[in-house]
């Protein structure tokens, strides 16, 4: 049997959707590349402390940053500690579990140098010898680990530590909380 009616050929139509897919796609690639690339060569990173000669050669607590890690003492000693320190002058930036999930005996301290100033501070706190390691890190913050052995801070620690006149010690950036003006959502 024969058609009646012609059957229509069919249209040979161009699928557009996917071509401009995939240049919009290959866009936002470049794109995020190109700001990658831009966020990578003009870093806009804050230093992480700043050289600075110290009034009458001497380091005193409040110039120094300090986080206290439980390494295996009692729950809540790190707070105790932090607070006893905090009390002091000290700047406590991070009271936890020791992030490495090392163990320590009965103290450990660590930071830039063994030798260094804020090193030697925090052990004028101690009253047992502290481990003292040094990891070379440039923000000169100290960590004080505290282990199953720790006692106490000692009831008067020493208030400063002298440094070599003249000498310029890297003191760590202590960011202050800014007020929220008000009327602001905080978050």
């Amino acid at each position: 049997m024969t058609a009646i009616h012609p059957q229509p050929r069919p249209h040979s139509r161009i699928r557009w959707r996917t071509p401009i897919t995939m240049v919009i796609l290959l866009g936002i690639l470049v794109g995020g590349g190109w700001w990658g690339w831009n966020s990578l060569v003009n870093s806009s990173a804050e230093p992480t402390c700043t050289e600075q000669k110290l009034a009458n050669n001497r380091l005193v607590p409040k110039q120094v940053v300090l986080n206290v890690y439980n390494g295996g003492a009692r729950a809540g000693s790190a707070g105790r500690v932090a607070d006893a320190l905090k009390q002091r002058g000290f700047n406590i930036d991070k009271i936890a579990n020791e992030p490495k999930g090392d163990k320590v005996d009965v103290v450990a301290l660590r930071g830039a140098a063994a030798n260094a100033p804020e090193m030697l501070l925090v052990a004028g706190q101690l009253n047992q010898k502290a481990v003292m390691i040094a990891d070379g890190r440039t923000d000169h913050t100290v960590d004080l680990v505290i282990g199953a052995g720790f006692g106490s801070v000692k009831l008067k620690g020493i208030p400063s530590v002298t440094v070599a006149p003249g000498t310029t010690v890297c003191l760590p950036v202590i960011h202050t909380p800014k007020p929220i003006p008000s009327g602001q959502n905080p978050n």
